[in-house]
């Protein structure tokens, strides 16, 4: 369907402003657990590596965000911009979920995203960590905003 492969303003080269844009349309999107309309943000031949997981295109995209968002429970995400260039954004993030048995969990990470000139995102690298939480210690609770909560500089 052409629809599917419009491009996604701001496009590059980038700002710090139309990276900070790109970066909170990403989060939004993410929040949307809808694996459907996120991968419409990545080109249809666009590469993945998602911790140890190597993907290419929107179809395995897709199947791996609907894998993900079954298995992560309570899902919410927070971007942050890292740093970009004309056509690069790297993005510090923190997401919390909780497993099948209850367990809550903070998943620390970094991506690397690489942008076509019709401003969909052509590469997309993460590594991230998951740390053992109590419900207490959970961040983004229901209600909240994710972007109002501070996170500590020891969480960066």
């Amino acid at each position: 369907m052409a629809s599917d492969n419009k491009g996604r303003p701001p496009y590059p080269p980038f700002t710090a402003e139309t990276a900070q844009i790109k970066v909170k349309a990403a989060q939004d999107a993410w929040n949307t657990k809808d694996p459907a309309k996120v991968k419409l943000a990545y080109t249809p031949d666009s590469i993945w590596r998602n911790r140890d997981t190597f993907l290419q295109g929107r179809d395995e995209i897709e199947v791996f965000l609907t894998k993900k968002w079954e298995r992560e429970n309570g899902y919410r995400l927070r971007k942050e911009l890292f740093s970009f260039t004309d056509k690069k954004i790297a993005v510090q993030f923190w997401y919390e979920w909780y497993d099948k048995e209850g367990q809550w969990w903070r998943t620390y990470g970094l991506e690397d995203w690489t942008f076509a000139e019709d401003g969909l995102m052509r590469k997309r690298q993460m590594s991230g960590d998951d740390v053992k939480i109590t419900h207490e210690e959970r961040w983004y609770k229901d209600g909240v905003d994710v972007n109002t909560v501070p996170i500590s500089e020891k969480h960066w």
